[in-house]
C-alpha cells in the first residue's frame, strides 16, 4: 500500500513539475525543477521584476510581487534586481500629477525589499505609452513624475539607481528624446539628498537599441560620472520573439533555431563589439538592461543562446539583467509547487 500510494502522489506531481517551462521537441535540455539553493552572488549579474509593477495595474499580467520573491532571486546569486513601474497609469492627468499615493507605497515596499536583501535596484519609468504619441504633451507631465520620484527617494541608499525612461520610440524622436532626458537629468540632480551622486541610467532612442548609440547625448563623464548606458538586445528578433503574442506575425516565425553557429555568434561579437568600443570612447557603463528568448522558442536554442550572451557580455565588463523573472520569458515557475527555478536556463544565467 505504502509504493502504492508513492506512485500515486508522484502520477500527479511529477507533470506538474514541468508546467510552464516547456520540453525540447527532442528531449533534450529538459528542465529540471530543484528547489531554491544559495548560489554565489555574480557582480555583474542582474534580472528584471517584469510583468508586475509595469502592467496597467499590478496583477493583470500575472504577476504579483510577493516578498520571497526578492530573497529567491537573492539566493540563485543575481546582484542587480530591475524593477520596471507604469507610473503614468497612476499619476493624474492634470497639473502637478500627483502619483497615486497607493501606489507609490507599494513601489516603496518593493525598493525596500530588495535593498534589504542587498540588490542594486533599479527602478524607471516604464511603458508611458503616452509619451512616445504625443511627446509634447507628455513632456512636463514626464517631468513632475520624476520630479516626485526623485524627492521621494532622495535619502535612500546609493544603491537605489534611477533609470528615466524605457525604450523611448515613435514620436519620441531622437533629438526630442536627447532635451527631454537631459532636463530629467538636471531636475534629479538638484532634487537634494544623495541624487547628486546617484546612479542614473540612460538609454537610446528607437526602442533602446545599439544602432542609436552615436546619437545619445548626454554629459561627458568628465561633467557627470554617475551616468550608466543601457542597452536592450532581443537579436535574431524573428527567434527571440517567436511566437509572443503581441507581435503581429509572430507564430511565423515558431521553430526558429538558434545553435551557435559561426554566422550566430560572429552577429552578436559585432554587435557587442560595437557597443564596447562606443563605451571606451566615452568612457562608460554599459548596462544590457533587457535580454531574453520567448518561451515558444525550444528550450536547446534559449538555453545556448541566453549562455552565449551572457558570456559575451561579461567578457566586456557589462552589467546585464535578464528579461524576466517569472512570466513569458521567466526562468523561475511560481506556479507550480512552491515555485522553482528552470534550472537550465538559470544555469545558463548564473553557473554553479
Amino acid at each position: 500500500m505504502k509504493n502504492i500510494f508513492i506512485y500515486s502522489i508522484l502520477a500527479v506531481v511529477l507533470p506538474l513539475l514541468f508546467l510552464g517551462c516547456p520540453l525540447s521537441s527532442s528531449g533534450e535540455c529538459e528542465f529540471t525543477y530543484v528547489a531554491d539553493e544559495n548560489r554565489a552572488v555574480r557582480p555583474l549579474s542582474g534580472i528584471n521584476l517584469g510583468n508586475a509593477l509595469e502592467a496597467p495595474n499590478e496583477g493583470e499580467w500575472g504577476v504579483i510581487l510577493q516578498a520571497e520573491y526578492f530573497t529567491i532571486i537573492r539566493n540563485a546569486g543575481f546582484n542587480y534586481l530591475r524593477i520596471p513601474i507604469r507610473w503614468s497609469n497612476h499619476a493624474a492627468d492634470d497639473p502637478p500629477y500627483t502619483i497615486d499615493a497607493g501606489f507609490l507605497a507599494r513601489v516603496d515596499w518593493a525598493v525596500n525589499e530588495a535593498l534589504t536583501e542587498g540588490f542594486i535596484t533599479i527602478i524607471n519609468i516604464h511603458h508611458y505609452e503616452e509619451i512616445m504619441s504625443d511627446p509634447a504633451g507628455h513632456k512636463d507631465r514626464f517631468l513632475a513624475l520624476w520630479s516626485q520620484i526623485a524627492d521621494h527617494f532622495k535619502d535612500y541608499s546609493a544603491n537605489l539607481y534611477f533609470e528615466i525612461l524605457n525604450e523611448p520610440n515613435d514620436q519620441l524622436t531622437t533629438a526630442l528624446w536627447n532635451q527631454y532626458l537631459n532636463e530629467a537629468i538636471t531636475l534629479i540632480r538638484g532634487s537634494g539628498g544623495s541624487n547628486d551622486t546617484r546612479k542614473l541610467i540612460v538609454g537610446t532612442a528607437n526602442w533602446g537599441g545599439i544602432s542609436s548609440l552615436n546619437d545619445l547625448t548626454i554629459p561627458t563623464a568628465a561633467q557627470d560620472a554617475n551616468i550608466i548606458v543601457t542597452i536592450h538586445y532581443y537579436s535574431p528578433f524573428q527567434f527571440t520573439h517567436q511566437g509572443a503574442e503581441w507581435v503581429t506575425g509572430s507564430d511565423a516565425w515558431l521553430g526558429t533555431t538558434w545553435t551557435g553557429t559561426a554566422a550566430e555568434t560572429a552577429a552578436v561579437q559585432s554587435d557587442f563589439n560595437a557597443v564596447k568600443d562606443w563605451a571606451d570612447n566615452h568612457n562608460r557603463q554599459i548596462f544590457l538592461g533587457e535580454f531574453g528568448a520567448y518561451s515558444a522558442a525550444d528550450n536547446c536554442s534559449r538555453i545556448t543562446w541566453t549562455e552565449y550572451i551572457v558570456e559575451q557580455a561579461e567578457a566586456r565588463d557589462f552589467i546585464w539583467a535578464y528579461w524576466e523573472f517569472c512570466a513569458g520569458f521567466g526562468v523561475y515557475n511560481r506556479d507550480i509547487l512552491a515555485g522553482a527555478w528552470c534550472e537550465e536556463l538559470l544555469d545558463a544565467l548564473i553557473p554553479e
